[in-house]
């Protein structure tokens, strides 16, 4: 492929400037499969010549997984390693970067126990808890980008030749994440803009609700009063700008918890757990999750809202038009950091706490006050469509077009 070793260069430095934005004397985590072997080591290459102390890595495998699931005992969904979770509790608390490296499990677990699957999830989100909160509330820099493997690109270019598939799905991540540009670090500090200008209409205009309509959709969104608009690039505790996800083409906040009325329906796979969830619908009352469906995935579905209690509510509103470049590549890509950048989308689970007015400095007890759903997971699903059309609702009552068609209407 043209260029293929200069864009992969771009985005191993896209990674490490942008999405992570290593500093001088940081420790580096990097959690990846290990088929991306190679591509970790030109990022550990190059954080380690931007001035990262250490680079730590966590490898994962496919098949291993799956063996584990086939195999292992049902206590072994029970217990999470006690010195891992620690360990990344330690390396938050001293200010390490997080890079994760993804490539989503294509129906990896069909034809497993879901209640083997939504057992360990319950574990592992348990026990990673106090880690996972150093990344919701951005107190360290943590960044997703995706990898190619095979089995996805065969999935995504079933046509192609495996290594041609291979070629042509990197080929689409470099150009939907800007690495393929001559200058990918100045076009996302361009994007960046861009996201900016609708962040402060969107926070000057302060809608009190949302109301989405769609086929299949009839929702109306309340917000907390002192919630605010999020997206792009983000501020971890030291004041240092990363960007949480590569590509994002979203604008984000939190929902009130008990605000969230009517019915919604997905417009894209969910690829939850190594299991496709399609066409699920959701019935809300007062915020609570009261009625739910699935052409697929059903079972997942239900587990995924019963995971806890703050599973039965939402964590987070995204507006994204319709006319993303991700969209406009007219590919499904069965991996949620791409879907939802083509699709406006919501989250079940917890609520991101910088979208309250101080929320990261916020207590537990002071962000339930706000209205901030607390919960062990969170897990976006796509409802954006080129039938999509969403008004904002003003404290008076007024209402005022958002989205029109799936795009923009301002």
């Amino acid at each position: 492929m043209e260029n293929f070793h200069e864009n992969l260069e771009k985005y191993a430095e896209l990674a490490v400037k942008v999405g992570i934005n290593i500093q001088k004397g940081q420790e580096l985590v990097i959690n990846a499969p290990i088929h991306a072997i190679s591509f970790v080591r030109i990022v550990t290459k190059k954080a380690y010549q931007a001035g990262a102390k250490h680079v730590h890595f966590r490898w994962s495998d496919d098949a291993l997984t799956l063996t584990r699931f086939t195999y292992a005992p049902e206590e072994a969904f029970k217990e999470y390693p006690e010195w891992e979770a620690k360990g990344l509790e330690t390396l938050a608390q001293r200010g390490a970067a997080f890079l994760d490296l993804r490539t989503p499990n294509l129906d990896l677990l069909n034809g497993i126990d879901p209640e083997r699957v939504a057992m360990d999830n319950k574990t592992t989100s348990s026990a990673l808890e106090n880690y996972r909160e150093y990344r919701m509330a951005d107190k360290v820099a943590w960044s997703i980008l995706a990898v190619p493997s095979e089995e996805w690109a065969q999935k995504l270019f079933p046509n192609l030749e495996t290594e041609k598939a291979v070629e042509k799905l990197w080929e689409t991540l470099f150009k939907m994440t800007r690495a393929d540009q001559e200058d990918p670090i100045q076009a996302w500090k361009n994007h960046q803009q861009t996201l900016d200008e609708k962040l402060n209409y969107l926070n000057e205009k302060k809608y009190q609700k949302l109301h989405y309509t769609a086929p299949g959709t009839d929702l109306t969104i309340e917000f907390p009063k002192a919630y605010q608009w999020a997206g792009g690039a983000a501020n971890n505790a030291a004041g240092t700008s990363f960007f949480p996800n590569i590509p994002t083409e979203e604008v984000f906040t939190l929902p009130l918890k008990t605000g969230v009325n009517g019915t919604v329906t997905s417009t894209k796979p969910l690829n939850y757990s190594g299991t496709l969830i399609e066409k699920l619908s959701l019935t809300f009352e007062n915020g609570r999750i009261i009625d739910f469906n699935a052409e697929s995935g059903y079972e997942s579905l239900k587990r995924l809202i019963e995971t806890d209690e703050g599973s039965h509510y939402l964590g987070e509103v995204a507006l994204v038009p319709h006319n993303s470049p991700i969209s406009e590549s007219g590919l499904i890509f069965f991996n949620t950091l791409y879907d939802e950048n083509a699709s406006c989308h919501l989250a079940i689970g917890k609520a991101y706490p910088k979208c309250l007015e101080n929320g990261v400095n916020m207590t537990r007890e002071e962000l339930d006050a706000h209205g901030a759903n607390k919960s062990l997971t969170h897990v976006d699903f796509m409802i954006g469509s080129a039938e999509l059309n969403i008004d904002g609702i003003t404290a008076s009552g007024t209402e005022e077009p958002v989205f029109r068609n799936g795009l923009w209407a301002f």
